[in-house]
């Protein structure tokens, strides 16, 4: 059986323009995007800083444009903050999010890195015509 992969998408600057606490105009093929992703079976969370009304307006936001969450700001639906185990930190295999070292990538090569297994640096090396995947290097190598 495949393992489900779980991403874990921010709202402001991510799917619409930072205007916090306001909300943005969408960024464009964001919704879209995360449509595609939610047919092909990925589970995604909703993962904001927004709490309370905001957070309710963003949720609000996302249900009007047909965008749907296995879960919002927590690991799975029911899991609560009484939880003895609870953590705001996600278990989620990828993080998408304005805040990424380099920026948000358009969602074209976001879609393109979640479903061909594609680095940032192998998706624009291919826009360039250069076909080869590159060799992964030890975490440890990078910084040599």
């Amino acid at each position: 059986m495949k393992k489900r992969i779980t991403l874990a998408i921010d709202f402001d600057g991510t799917l619409v323009e930072h205007k916090y606490p306001k909300i943005g105009k969408e960024i464009p093929f964001a919704v879209d995007t995360v449509k595609m992703l939610h047919r092909e079976g990925y589970r995604l969370i909703l993962w904001t800083v927004r709490e309370g009304p905001l957070l309710d307006e963003a949720v609000e936001w996302c249900k009007k444009r047909g965008l749907s969450f296995y879960a919002i700001n927590r690991n799975y639906p029911e899991e609560s903050i009484q939880d003895e185990s609870y953590s705001r930190k996600l278990k989620a295999d990828l993080f998408i999010d304005d805040r990424n070292i380099g920026g948000l990538p358009s969602w074209g090569m976001i879609y393109k890195m979640i479903s061909q297994g594609m680095s940032f640096q192998e998706v624009i090396l291919q826009s360039l015509g250069e076909s080869k995947r590159l060799p992964k290097k030890k975490w440890f190598e990078f910084w040599k």
